[in-house]
């Protein structure tokens, strides 16, 4: 009988200190989130520096967690993975440097992962890949479709001309005076509001890439335009009518590449993937796609967290990816390139 294959995964590269242990790539063993969004509410947004900081709080005590729920020890473990970029560079040497830390004391091997290509393994946890498949990849920082026809094989195919997706979303929900983080708000208000404002969507003919600083700009606009006229629109229709408009987009371009691609299945993967508006609209234009399977996490891993960094790493490590003690972080580190 085969070893089991445990690795540790660590991930730091925005507001979460996140460190799990999973067992052959698809088993959670254990899974710790430490969430800094308390102390980022006030400024409306995340403050790199504050990030940093809290990380370096938290980094030790969340690894012993995980290491303890998993009940294992370091000489236990098979790889250390962790988030190498894209993230604020601040934030992504503590994760760096505590996993390069562990891997001289211990001699364990250490695998450093992309980011985004973490949250695409996160539909590898319970479950495993058919390939060719197609990743839409919903987030604060990042909107695309990625393209993959093996392991750890990332062809982009279509990304954001400007702002992501959600960041479009904690701007729009910044407009409506709604707390930070806005992507679950506008969410909630848009289940009470009607589609009924009139807002653009970008479809960029003939390519697969996304564009929301329009759709941001005009609902910016149409409050103030409104105010002037001494009108008010309800926030549940703007943020139904926004919301309508970004799900449009992401599932007529998700669906048309599952076509032309001829894919196995769709995977959703980023903080965008808990939006319910979004899963509820995916699930529903492939009901008409029968042969194309949709693949969305469990909410809490859709977030960032680090099971899905060490579902990921453990990927790399079985296909002989090595990182040396010099890794550094890499803010913009490109999923095709690394």
């Amino acid at each position: 009988m085969e070893k089991d294959l445990l690795v540790l995964g660590i991930e730091t590269s925005c507001d979460e200190t996140a460190a799990a242990v999973i067992k052959n790539g698809t088993e959670i063993v254990s899974n710790v989130v430490a969430s800094q969004i308390e102390s980022h509410k006030r400024f409306g947004g995340v403050v790199p520096e504050l990030a940093s900081r809290h990380h370096v709080e938290q980094i030790t005590i969340v690894i012993e967690e995980a290491m303890q729920q998993a009940g294992a020890a370091f000489k236990d473990l098979d790889a250390i993975a962790v988030t190498e970029g894209p993230g604020l560079v601040g934030a992504l040497l503590v994760g760096v440097n505590a996993a390069k830390a562990l891997s001289f004391a211990h001699q364990i091997p250490l695998v450093g992962v992309h980011h985004i290509a973490g949250h695409i393994y996160a539909n590898r946890i319970g479950h495993e890949m058919k390939f060719p498949l197609l990743a839409l990849v919903v987030s604060g920082g990042h909107t695309e479709l990625v393209l993959m026809k093996g392991h750890a094989e990332f062809e982009v195919i279509g990304e954001t001309r400007d702002d992501a997706a959600g960041e479009a979303y904690d701007k729009v929900a910044r407009t409506l005076n709604l707390p930070y983080p806005g992507g679950p708000q506008i969410d909630r208000l848009a289940h009470e509001g009607k589609p009924d404002v009139d807002l653009p969507r970008s479809w960029l003919e003939g390519t697969y890439d996304f564009s929301f600083s329009g759709l941001k700009s005009a609902v910016i606009n149409t409050l103030h335009n409104a105010a002037q006229r001494g009108e008010s629109i309800r926030p549940e229709d703007m943020a139904a009518s926004f919301q309508q408009s970004v799900i449009d987009v992401l599932v007529g371009k998700t669906v048309e590449a599952a076509k032309t691609f001829g894919v196995k299945e769709v995977l959703v993967a980023g903080g965008v993937a808990a939006n319910k508006g979004l899963r509820a609209a995916l699930s529903e234009a492939f009901r008409d796609l029968p042969e194309v399977d949709l693949r969305i996490p469990p909410v809490q891993l859709c977030t960032d967290n680090a099971a899905m960094i060490a579902a990921c790493g453990t990927v790399l490590f079985e296909k002989g990816k090595r990182s040396a003690l010099d890794l550094n972080a890499y803010p913009g580190l490109d999923i095709e390139n690394f």
